[in-house]
């Protein structure tokens, strides 16, 4: 099982990973792949260039904008949805305390780990898509519990609302449809009658 976007620990001649490896290459392996996520995003002045924002002619301008800008800068929208969650958590601080302990354990059930989950006992293997869903169903299930409710679901609606309204405004380059491909597939056009 591979998995897009890692990079590789080692090379082909080293052994790989044991499970005692020493706390100094887990955290040369998280800053080569906190590096390598990092490497999508794309640069600020970029995203909040002022000549770039216009209103959309039209609904299918709109859409081609939105679709265009949201693959684009998808890592520098999910920083920013992520950032207004944490400030809004800064006054509810258990739930940020719970944010930060859930944020650490997608770290190291998800993110980083370079080899899939075992179960001890029957030597089954745990998929992605398995952790993916418990990790976010556990994490829903803590916050929501931590009493700030409204406010997460709050924060998370504003930062969702700056992302779609900066992905409506800003005129991307012509570089940008050929990466909306990579995300989203293209509706094929109805046939003319």
């Amino acid at each position: 099982m591979s998995k897009y976007g890692t990079i590789p620990s080692s090379s082909s001649s080293e052994p790989p990973p044991t499970a005692g490896s020493s706390p100094l290459d887990f955290i040369s392996r998280a800053k080569a792949l906190g590096a390598s996520a990092l490497s999508t995003r794309r640069p600020w002045r970029e995203l909040a260039d002022p000549g770039a924002l216009a209103v959309p002619r039209g609904l299918g301008d709109a859409y081609a904008r939105a679709r265009a800008n949201l693959a684009h800068f998808s890592m520098n929208y999910a920083i920013v949805v992520l950032a207004v969650v944490f400030v809004s958590l800064l006054w509810h601080p258990w739930s940020l305390v719970v944010f930060l302990a859930c944020m650490v354990a997608w770290l190291f059930l998800y993110f980083l780990r370079d080899v899939p989950l075992q179960v001890s006992a029957g030597r089954a293997v745990i998929g992605d898509g398995v952790v993916l869903a418990a990790l976010s169903g556990i994490t829903l299930v803590l916050l929501l519990l931590t009493g700030a409710t409204a406010n997460i679901l709050g924060s998370l609606l504003v930062g969702v609302v700056l992302v779609l309204v900066h992905a409506l405004l800003h005129r991307p380059a012509d570089s940008i449809d050929e990466e909306a491909g990579r995300w989203y597939t293209p509706v094929p056009p109805p046939p003319p009658y």
